[in-house]
């Protein structure tokens, strides 16, 4: 897909907002879009789903099937989120059988399950922007657009999400994203750019190796070293190694091991993002088998 010389103002008389745009995304790549609020990203990523016409300038090759997440699910349909997912999955030329088992298949992996049956507008935030994330992934899209689309899912559903985007990414899809943390998905991207006044600057692509705090003996609990943890919500996390005899990623060395050869994690929610990085990202990756919030 490539964007060649696109601009975007929001009427004749308003100022533009981008312009001189020009962007390759190749099949496979994952491409992270920086820059202040209110500086034009959103309208960026709108272009490249597809959901709002460039002024002047060329959008060629998108693909067919393509997704977009934004901050905000506007869950106003009288549907449940179940009828809507196999909607949504009928729009996409999926057979109503097929999209019902996607469907149910994406909301019980984001951990909403329990909410196929409930009205779209009786959803909480979190449980609704997980409908929305499932709408985008269930049809295998060749383009995925997430547009702060981790904002307000839990740590489990983050991490999902996260593993989602790779699985896309690995099968040949294309995914753009904005995300407010600077840690996000940190050392996969294949391309960074930053808007800047109306036009995208590259940046420089640099590998990061995830900071992970050192468990505290005993306990499985992650902290600055001497320094008493603030209370908060905890997150357990099991993984198991990709390769036989496979050690520990650093600063994880400590967790405790499970009799059937998992690794068992215990750490803050606030925490959790790194620690699973660090899982994902190691030589040979571990496998995440589960990721619960404890109370």
């Amino acid at each position: 897909m490539k964007l060649t010389g696109v601009g975007r103002r929001h009427g004749p008389r308003r100022p533009w907002v981008l312009r001189g745009v020009c962007l390759e995304l190749p099949p496979g790549s994952l491409v992270r879009i920086e820059g202040r609020n209110g500086g034009g990203k959103s309208t960026l990523m709108r272009i490249i789903a597809g959901i709002d016409a460039p002024t002047e300038g060329r959008v060629t090759g998108r693909p067919r099937r393509t997704a977009f997440v934004p901050e905000r699910f506007p869950a106003v349909l009288p549907l449940t989120a179940g009828s809507y997912l196999t909607h949504m999955g009928r729009v996409h030329g999926l057979p109503r059988a097929e999209a019902a088992r996607r469907a149910a298949y994406w909301l019980e992996r984001f951990g909403a399950g329990g909410h196929a049956r409930t009205p779209l507008a009786e959803l909480s935030k979190g449980s609704s922007q997980k409908v929305a994330v499932a709408q985008a992934l269930l049809a295998e899209p060749g383009l995925l657009v997430l547009d702060e689309a981790w904002t307000g899912l839990d740590a489990p559903a983050r991490v999902e999400l996260d593993r989602a985007v790779a699985e896309r990414t690995a099968a040949g899809g294309t995914v753009v994203f904005v995300d407010h943390d600077p840690a996000r998905l940190a050392g996969a991207p294949c391309a960074r750019h930053r808007v800047e006044g109306t036009g995208l600057v590259p940046l420089p692509v640099v590998p990061v190796v995830p900071v992970v705090p050192v468990v505290t003996a005993g306990e499985g609990a992650y902290g600055t070293a001497g320094a008493r943890p603030r209370p908060q919500t905890r997150v357990r996390i099991r993984a198991a190694a990709g390769a036989a005899g496979a050690a520990p990623p650093h600063g994880l060395d400590t967790a405790s091991l499970t009799p059937d050869g998992n690794l068992l994690v215990t750490v803050a929610e606030d925490r959790s993002d790194a620690v699973l990085r660090a899982l994902l990202t190691a030589t040979p990756p571990w496998h995440v088998r589960s990721v619960e919030e404890l109370s």
